[in-house]
């Protein structure tokens, strides 16, 4: 009933627009009437948003489908009117000073538990591993003499990424410090990260002491796990690394879902563009 209800709303839109520029006969309707209530949809009081306006679109080209079918007309004028886009969303990212915070809010690194949550939090930003590959890890998996992790991604496919020193000390730290105390509560795991009963940490207590952190910090808005991600990708790109590297760097099967973070480092782009360019100012 509430599909029924919908489209009847979405025909009725239709009709009252088709009627404000006297177009009432069905024959009359072309491809650029329909392709100007498809664009009128998002204007103007009352706009719709992308995903609503989508389904304006497909209601209306599903009823010139239907009057094709029935013989009520020859021809679609809808057939080649596509839905809008959805505006594609840019990736959350916190300026390093905001970073910094999150990190050293992480807890007491004097306690175990603290020095866990820290070293969880370097690990993310300073690899940009997704949170399902951070609580992932094993113990087997950081090379700290070649400086390097071992990471089981999206279909089991693995990958070598560079351990910034940063990180790699606070992983060495934690493996002296805090894992063997956590470790003899449990039954054994060859997990890097665990829990206050000796388990692998879960992804879902990991984003607990992401959020928790952000909390302390005081950093407004919903901070997750791909908080840290996106902030890894975006400072990288913004100080000169190839898009291609930081794909490899991510994971990503192909070059296309990195280049959305090229959109937000614009500023940085236009800043480079004006200070080299002999003829940008």
């Amino acid at each position: 009933m509430n599909t029924v209800a919908a489209y009847t709303r979405d025909l009725r839109r239709y009709q009252q627009w088709c009627a404000s520029r006297s177009i009432s006969d069905l024959d009359a309707i072309s491809a650029s009437d329909v392709a100007d209530f498809a664009a009128s949809l998002g204007q103007g009081e009352g706009a719709l948003g992308a995903t609503s306006a989508g389904r304006v679109v497909v209601s209306v080209r599903g009823f010139h489908r239907f009057a094709v079918r029935e013989g009520l007309r020859s021809t679609d004028p809808a057939a080649d009117i596509s839905p809008p886009s959805a505006a594609r969303r840019l990736p959350k990212a916190l300026p390093y000073d905001r970073i910094v915070s999150l990190l050293e809010a992480a807890g007491d690194v004097k306690t175990v538990e603290g020095l866990r949550n820290r070293t969880l939090l370097e690990i993310l930003y300073g690899t940009g591993i997704r949170i399902s590959e951070a609580v992932g890890l094993d113990v087997d998996d950081v090379d700290r003499e070649s400086a390097t992790l071992v990471v089981t991604g999206k279909g089991d496919r693995q990958r070598r990424l560079p351990l910034g020193e940063v990180a790699s000390d606070w992983i060495g730290d934690y493996l002296v410090r805090s894992r063997p105390a956590l470790a003899e509560k449990g039954k054994g795991t060859p997990k890097l990260l665990l829990n206050t009963r000796g388990a692998p940490l879960s992804r879902q207590s990991a984003w607990s002491i992401v959020s928790a952190s952000a909390r302390s910090a005081q950093i407004d808005g919903d901070i997750s796990p791909h908080t840290l991600r996106h902030s890894f990708a975006t400072h990288l790109l913004e100080r000169g690394a190839d898009v291609r590297v930081v794909q490899e760097l991510l994971g990503h099967a192909s070059v296309t879902p990195t280049q959305i973070y090229t959109l937000v480092t614009v500023d940085a782009l236009r800043e480079v563009y004006a200070t080299s360019h002999p003829r940008a100012r």
